[in-house]
């Protein structure tokens, strides 16, 4: 009787199979790694319309981050500033800097028709995820828990992924990011300690009167409304 097959090939379905299982896998954990927000988002750092430097202003300058991002304690956008508001200082100082031809021409006068500035969005969510900043803000959760040190930056970076698990990490465990009244959330340089950890720890887990915003929900309708 003449053999068709030699007899390894009996263990080339178990090689095939062994083979197909090995590639899905790296295949699953290349997808979960390489194209996770970690990689794909964080480090985001586009160029904008006008070079604005908040280690200029926000570091040497000493400004606030709501004078700029003024709705940031009362609404869910922070909102970027309009020509207006860059004009109310660079009408008196630097104005004739090649820097601020964007910001002339669009409000050189005073009397633009249109005097938004076109910057670009850096921290992008997907449509369907609610988030209000106001809330995060009265909750005492500094800026720089998702923006990172924005003062030490010429140009504004992503730093952190953003992510649905990012974001539930927090919810499940906030204590770390809350800040002790007396610190405002928009205090660049200041690090949690072991006695700001715990003493947040306690005001989550106070029962009486503790405000919403300091019991962060971990349900789905939170954010996906």
């Amino acid at each position: 009787m003449t053999v068709l097959f030699p007899k390894w090939t009996n263990k080339l379905p178990a090689w095939l199979a062994l083979g197909a299982a090995a590639t899905g896998l790296f295949v699953v954990l290349a997808v979960n790694y390489w194209f996770s927000p970690r990689h794909t988002d964080v480090g985001y750092q586009p160029f904008q319309p006008i070079e604005y430097s908040h280690k200029l202003h926000v570091d040497l300058l000493g400004m606030d981050c709501r004078y700029c991002h003024r709705n940031v304690e009362t609404g869910p956008h922070a909102t970027v500033p309009d020509a207006d508001t860059c004009w109310g200082c660079h009408a008196q100082v630097k104005k004739d800097s090649k820097l601020l031809a964007e910001l002339v021409a669009k409000y050189g006068n005073g009397k633009a028709d249109n005097p938004s500035i076109e910057w670009t969005k850096v921290h992008l969510l997907p449509d369907f995820t609610y988030f209000d900043h106001s809330v995060h803000v009265r909750a005492n959760v500094g800026c720089t828990s998702c923006h990172g040190r924005v003062d030490q930056m010429e140009i504004v970076r992503q730093v952190e992924p953003l992510s649905m698990g990012w974001c539930l990490d927090c919810h499940r465990d906030p204590a770390p990011h809350v800040r002790p009244p007396g610190v405002p959330a928009t205090r660049m340089d200041w690090v949690p300690t072991a006695e700001s950890i715990a003493a947040a720890q306690r005001r989550l887990e106070w029962q009486g009167d503790t405000p919403p915003e300091l019991n962060p929900p971990t349900h789905c309708s939170a954010c996906h409304r």
